[in-house]
């Protein structure tokens, strides 16, 4: 089992920044791929990024892109998604999810869900 906790979220006003954490726990996280979703209210949950094991790699949803950054700390058991330049359409519950594979972007089959944290961003 793994354990994943996120923080970090709460109102930012147009143009601010936030850096969600996500803290996991459990087996060893080092072998996990994980990723950052999102879901508006009354909308379906949407891929923001993801991460391979080692780091090396990432990538974003497009509308994300250049204003997010995903990272992982392996030694810390932590991942983070650092969000500048936040947007109304940002609002939204940040999950982060684990899989021993790979990040699927339509979230299907991930081994691990956080249960979220709440990200408002007030015009």
């Amino acid at each position: 089992q793994v354990q994943l906790v996120e923080s970090g979220g709460g109102e930012v006003q147009t143009g601010g920044s936030l850096r969600l954490s996500c803290a996991a726990s459990g087996r060893t996280f080092s072998n996990y791929a994980m990723g950052w979703f999102r879901q508006a209210p009354g909308k379906e949950r949407n891929f923001v990024a993801r991460i391979k094991w080692s780091a090396g790699s990432a990538d974003y949803a497009d509308s994300v892109k250049g204003r997010f950054t995903i990272s992982r700390d392996n030694a810390k058991n932590m991942v983070y998604l650092q969000m500048n330049n936040l947007k109304p359409e940002d609002t939204a519950v940040y999950y982060c999810a684990a899989d021993q594979s790979r990040v699927d972007p339509r979230g299907f089959g991930m081994d691990y869900w956080g249960k979220g944290t709440l990200v408002t961003v007030s015009s």
